[in-house]
This record gives C-alpha cells, structure tokens and sequence, in this order.
C-alpha cells in the first residue's frame, strides 16, 4: 500500500492507512467491518492462479472444435432473438441452446477427465448434440433467413466431421 506507510511482511509492523489497519507479518487487514485473514501472499496466488486458468494456455481452449462450438453457441444469441420473435419459435430456440450448450459442455467435460475412453464417449454425446442442432436449424427455415441457417449448418458440418476424426483418431491409438 504505497504511500500508507504500509511495510513489508518481514518488519512485522503495524500502519494504518484510509481506516485499514495492516499488521505485521501476515498481512491481516482489518477496517469498517471486514476482516482478511488470509496473507497478501495467498491472495496474489489465488488471483494469479484464476488469471492463469482463466487464459488460453487452457489446451481445451486451443482444441478447434471446441472453438468453432462456443463461436457457434455465442452466434446463436443473435439467431434467438430473431427467431424467438414467433411463439412457434420460442420451444425451438430454446432447444436449440440446450443442444449447443450441450456441445461444448461435453467436450469440455470428456477433456476435463483425462484422455481415456471416456473422452471418446464424450465427444460421440457431443457429436449427436451436433446432429441434432444440425436438424433443428433445418425445421427453423420459416423463423431464420435462409443465409444465417446455411451458415450455422456449414459450422455444425465442421464440428461433426471435426469430432467424427477425432473419434477415430482416439480409438486408432488404443
């Protein structure tokens, strides 16, 4: 805390600044009814660890299909709104993001458990996620224009075939 005559942990002193109190060595900080009672330290790891995580040195966040899916659920924001317009569309579109949500939650969860047969079970859920978000677009014909559709499907198509060689790849090194 520069400028409060705030120190270091090691001269385990007290100072005062703005109603806070710091004291000594681990950084407890007390003032106008909240209490740290963790260490600067601690809270500088924790806020760097969740900055790291948080980051895309993620592997999931650099695998592609994963990419293409969660550019596609944020894209669909904009397809709701449009085609929730229509009472015939609203059971749609919220289908609809249930089922692209359930894309990238599977990947994300087959990632998350490691690289065993699991994942390849996970990324086949993802898979028939993919298939039926592929179909749904084609029943939202009369609710979408015809462009948007055609390009949601060609995403879906990626994310289908991308997952499909993955599969394949996977079991290929058991």
């Amino acid at each position: 805390m520069p400028g409060c005559g705030a120190t270091s942990p090691a001269a385990r002193s007290t100072s005062t600044c703005d109603g806070w109190r710091v004291t000594g060595g681990g950084w407890r900080v007390t003032g106008d009814g909240w209490r740290v009672a963790r260490s600067l330290y601690s809270i500088l790891w924790r806020l760097a660890e969740e900055t790291t995580m948080t980051t895309p040195h993620d592997r999931l966040e650099s695998f592609g299909i994963y990419q293409l899916a969660r550019q596609l659920f944020d894209d669909f924001w904009s397809d709701s709104e449009i085609a929730g317009k229509d009472y015939r569309g609203r059971e749609l579109v919220r289908q609809q993001v249930r089922s692209l949500d359930s894309i990238c939650a599977n990947i994300g969860e087959g990632y998350g458990r490691g690289f065993g047969k699991e994942f390849p079970q996970h990324l086949r859920i993802a898979r028939g996620e993919a298939r039926e978000s592929r179909g749904r677009c084609g029943r939202c014909q009369r609710l979408l224009p015809a462009d948007i559709i055609a390009k949601r499907v060609s995403v879906l198509d990626q994310i289908i075939g991308g997952l499909t060689n993955t599969i394949s790849t996977l079991e290929e090194r058991k």
